[in-house]
């Protein structure tokens, strides 16, 4: 399991650990947050094709679908 602090997920970058349609390096673009600042999502954009996917910031801590880093 992935031990994250959420406040420093910004410009992190990320490795599927089962790519989809090429996109295996991702880096979190952005931070979205509540009216007390804390993390509840991130956006997560593929590096090759800039799609960008908005999840739970928690998913990442999942090591069978994400590496931290690009690998």
């Amino acid at each position: 399991m992935n031990r994250l602090n959420p406040q420093k997920l910004l410009l992190s970058k990320w490795t599927a650990a089962h790519p989809q349609n090429r996109e295996k390096h991702f880096l979190v673009t952005e931070l979205f947050r509540d009216e007390e600042g804390t993390v509840l999502e991130i956006e997560l954009q593929a590096v090759l094709t800039k799609r960008g996917e908005r999840m739970a910031w928690q998913a990442l801590t999942d090591d069978q679908s994400w590496r931290m880093g690009w690998k």
